[in-house]
């Protein structure tokens, strides 16, 4: 889930809008939210019921949601609390887990967030880095909502009381008292580094200071208060009024047009219902079309391959080569065969002359034999 955080930061930091330029001291605006945030942790006693330490985590530093640190550990540190803060203010939220999709994860939180109410104008996206301004805001915002849920109240301070010495105070005394205290006012307000007050410091400055110059500075505060009171009643006051007559004309105006428009929201909700009836009957025809299209396509197939057989077979009838080869080829064996006849015929006759020829030479011998019987009987 961190190193997914981690990859889509970048990609989200370019589809984000321009912010909108504000003071010069919006940029530290994030410390002391933060600074707010770990005093509400602390009260919710978060370092105990997080259980923070199971998932190797320390407890976050004053300034840790708002300096870049460790992008993959804040973020899931984010998280964490976050879903601990949403059970803690009554909402059922899953613990994310280290491999969960970091996107699905922060839509669920801004979605918690925006069921209390809490608005959300930045892009999800400023989420991802696990620390800024957006993040302790939204861990602000969940805080005090866990805050409300569990009744929690601050109490009105309890001061110590002060044993007062009882001393003649005379008027220079009471300048030099009055001096004293304005000199400690200065230092006060120019010692703002470390912004904390020295409770101890100022418990003996008050052991110091005249208690009756205390007494006329609540007087004063009390009367001011009063007069911005009035003041202010009557402008709150007017502003109910207005505020109450502007309501009453706008449900008036409410109840006039959904009056008016009464039939055409009939006539909409009809024409909703017939269309959800001919989108059901489009998808019914659809899935028939489309059935009736494949066997329409399983059919020109085939018919295409007997058109394929059919036209091979009749070029194969029409074709006369195959009769020419046939004709050539019976020229050619008639050819041949009065060639083995002549020369049968020729061998016949070299056979015939061969007997002939055989024949007048046994008929010679014959004929040479008998001469000399004769003239030896002759001479006898």
């Amino acid at each position: 889930m961190a190193a997914a955080a981690a990859a889509g930061e970048e990609e989200g930091d370019l589809n984000e809008a321009p912010e909108v330029e504000r003071g010069p001291g919006a940029a530290y605006h994030m410390f002391v939210m933060m600074d707010e945030l770990l005093q509400k942790l602390k009260l919710l006693n978060y370092e105990e019921e997080a259980a923070l330490r199971s998932h190797n985590m320390r407890p976050p530093s004053r300034h840790y949601f708002a300096l870049p640190i460790n992008p993959g550990e804040q973020f899931y540190m984010f998280c964490t609390l976050a879903a601990w803060l949403i059970n803690k203010a009554g909402h059922s939220f899953e613990q994310p887990q280290e491999y969960d999709d970091p996107n699905a994860i922060i839509s669920n939180i801004l979605s918690e967030l925006r069921s209390f109410g809490r608005s959300v104008d930045f892009p999800p996206s400023k989420l991802k880095a696990g620390y800024g301004e957006q993040a302790c805001y939204v861990l602000d915002c969940l805080a005090e909502e866990a805050l409300q849920f569990t009744s929690f109240a601050w109490k009105r301070p309890t001061y110590p009381t002060e044993e007062l010495e009882e001393e003649a105070i005379t008027e220079d005394d009471a300048e030099l008292t009055l001096n004293k205290v304005e000199e400690i006012i200065t230092e006060e307000e120019t010692d703002n580094e470390e912004n904390y007050i020295d409770l101890n410091v100022l418990k003996a400055q008050t052991y110091k200071s005249d208690w009756r110059i205390h007494v006329d500075q609540m007087h004063q505060h009390q009367d001011g208060i009063e007069s911005a009171l009035k003041d202010t009643r009557g402008y709150l006051d007017k502003l109910h009024n207005e505020i109450s007559r502007t309501l009453e004309k706008v449900s008036s105006r409410e109840k006039y047009i959904n009056n008016q428009l009464e039939h055409l929201v009939q006539e909409y909700r009809s024409a909703q219902a017939l269309l959800s009836e001919a989108k059901e009957k489009y998808q019914q025809g659809s899935g028939g079309v489309t059935e009736r299209t494949r066997n329409l396509s399983e059919i020109t197939e085939e018919l295409e391959k007997v058109k394929q057989e059919m036209e091979e077979k009749g070029s194969s009838m029409t074709d006369g080569a195959p009769l020419v080869k046939i004709k050539q080829a019976l020229t050619k064996l008639k050819q041949e065969t009065i060639q083995m006849d002549i020369r049968i015929g020729v061998v016949e006759h070299t056979l015939l002359q061969s007997k002939l020829k055989e024949k007048s030479n046994m008929t010679r011998d014959m004929h040479a034999t008998i001469i000399p019987d004769s003239s030896i009987v002759g001479t006898y």
